[in-house]
């Protein structure tokens, strides 16, 4: 299904979309007072950053994955340029200064052709990072999310449902489920929807970003509706306290897991070593994450731990 729902109208809420009930106040002060999200910083400076300061060529036939930190990557298939959630500030509210700078300049950016959007938390949309993009920047988003960048003046938006698809620069969107939730102030949970994004382009290949997600069977439901995705970009951090973020935040192990559930021919590791927030130690994530693939008996080759800017090629049929 291909739409641009300008005029399309959605429910107030989409509360009934949750897969677990969310914590509330009271397990939010629990692990206040656990000093649940007082993770250590020390490790910080070991956290691999590879800021070559451009992006390299891009061979014929190949398509390419730059990981900018925390969920945002440059995406370059089918001689388009995607951003995923792009997060270039130093801070986003709430939680303490970026622990590793963004892994390209923005400067060095080609013309991006498409960005997506996989739901409004704030490490995943960055109002100041949206304010350097030109306002006819096509730009994809979840159900209900589109007044956000129509009051900020973009004209190019396109709202969509889970399973449902647009193509835009010549590429193919579609918008599938995630065990995840909205929230960006205090009056309007839930009030937009979340989920990843299938990306391909003619002749391939085709990757998933899975945006936020706690484990679950959102994956082998995506898996058997792609059946040939050549990589998953899953989350393997923001993990701990298990007791309160399970719902919403998998971790290492089960990234790979729902690597599997998907069919995944190659994963790669993000949402760990940028923001701090949760308190799990800085490294640990990406040391589980490799731990778990080998157990599966993976190929290591397969695992795409990433260094902050580093690029990986893909080719193409």
């Amino acid at each position: 299904m291909t739409t641009t729902s300008t005029d399309r109208q959605w429910p107030a809420s989409f509360t009934h979309r949750l897969t677990a009930p969310l914590p509330g106040p009271r397990q939010l002060l629990r692990a206040l007072r656990e000093g649940a999200f007082r993770a250590s910083t020390a490790e910080a400076d070991q956290i691999p950053v590879s800021r070559d300061g451009a992006l390299p060529e891009l061979p014929t036939n190949t398509a390419s994955i730059t990981w900018v930190g925390h969920a945002t990557f440059v995406l370059r298939l089918g001689g388009a340029c995607v951003l995923t959630d792009p997060v270039w500030s130093a801070r986003i509210p709430g939680v303490p200064r970026r622990l590793t700078p963004p892994g390209l300049a923005w400067s060095a950016l080609p013309r991006v052709d498409a960005v997506v959007i996989s739901h409004n938390h704030y490490d995943h949309l960055d109002a100041a990072t949206m304010r350097r993009l030109p306002r006819d920047t096509p730009v994809l988003v979840p159900a209900g999310l589109g007044t956000w960048f129509r009051r900020r003046r973009f004209t190019a938006v396109t709202e969509l449902d889970w399973w449902e698809s647009a193509e835009v620069a010549g590429l193919r969107f579609e918008f599938v489920p995630a065990h995840h939730w909205s929230r960006r102030t205090l009056f309007d949970t839930c009030r937009s929807l979340w989920g990843g994004w299938v990306v391909s382009a003619p002749g391939g290949p085709r990757m998933f970003h899975a945006g936020d997600s706690g484990y679950g069977h959102f994956f082998s439901e995506i898996g058997s509706r792609h059946p040939d995705l050549d990589l998953a970009m899953l989350p393997v951090g923001a993990y701990q306290p298990r007791w309160f973020m399970q719902a919403v935040h998998m971790d290492p192990e089960e990234a790979v897991r729902a690597a599997a559930d998907l069919g995944a021919a190659r994963m790669a590791t993000m949402h760990w070593g940028t923001f701090l927030l949760s308190g799990e130690p800085l490294l640990e994530p990406v040391d589980r994450a490799r731990k778990a693939w080998r157990e599966a008996g993976r190929d290591p080759a397969d695992l795409w731990d990433l260094a902050v800017g580093e690029t990986r090629l893909l080719p193409t049929a």
